[in-house]
């Protein structure tokens, strides 16, 4: 999405930004926000994104500003795409490289043909539970707070909807795939329960948000690259650019 005029912050516009790894969701926004302040004055800037993608995830995030945060449910609605790596034959507590590898499993039984067989049971309405290390709200507190005090705690199923799931590349015990699902899915639950489909175990090592609706991460901005746009805009008031 090429920004062509000088934006809008207020009164309200969408911006496509491609995280970078390691990155939160919050600061991308955060981002966005400061360079908000400088250019209108004020402190309070109403700036929210259409999806939150975990810190070691990359790809595209819709961010809204002003009066268009008010079309953020509608873009959160949306059909997602994703692309990424599992690893077969380990899991982790958090089911990606957050955490060290907790349990190996065996994949010597693991052919190529069992490996496209075994995305098969995913495509459709099914039910999905979300990983203990997630933002899922249980009795006033998140999951995640739960998971680090070692406490146990129950997470219900989800309903959610995978329509395409397909292996892309296999050099095991790698394994990369693409992933078309509704809003609420989390791949790293896929990755666990991918391995356990297998007979084995698995947990996500990489994943990019390729599309949100008809939105795509080709055209959307670094973080970077969209302030150095906002510095031609405003040169005086955006710096630091390189």
């Amino acid at each position: 999405m090429e920004i062509i005029e000088k934006p809008d912050f207020r009164a309200g516009e969408v911006f496509l930004l491609d995280k970078p790894y390691e990155w939160t969701s919050f600061h991308v926004v955060n981002s966005i926000r400061y360079q908000m302040s400088r250019v209108t004055g004020f402190k309070r800037n109403k700036v929210g994104h259409a999806g939150t993608l975990d810190p070691l995830a990359t790809g595209l995030l819709i961010i809204c500003t002003g009066k268009a945060t008010k079309q953020i449910e509608t873009y959160q609605a949306q059909v997602k795409e994703y692309t990424g790596t599992f690893k077969l034959g380990a899991t982790t507590p958090c089911f990606d490289l957050e955490k060290e590898e907790d349990k190996q499993f065996h994949i010597a039984h693991i052919t190529e043909e069992l490996i496209h067989e075994a995305t098969k049971p995913f495509i459709g309405k099914i039910e999905q539970t979300p990983p203990v290390f997630s933002a899922i709200k249980i009795k006033g507190k998140r999951a995640y707070d739960y998971a680090r005090n070692d406490e146990e705690v129950v997470i219900k199923p989800k309903n959610i909807e995978i329509m395409e799931f397909e292996i892309t590349d296999i050099r095991m015990p790698e394994v990369d795939f693409r992933v078309v699902c509704s809003k609420g899915t989390y791949i790293r639950s896929l990755a666990r329960d991918f391995g356990l489909e297998l007979n084995s175990g698995a947990y996500l090592t990489a994943l990019r948000r390729t599309k949100i609706g008809d939105y795509d991460v080709k055209d959307a901005l670094s973080p970077k690259e969209f302030k150095k746009k906002m510095h031609e805009f405003w040169p005086d008031l955006i710096k630091d650019v390189d």
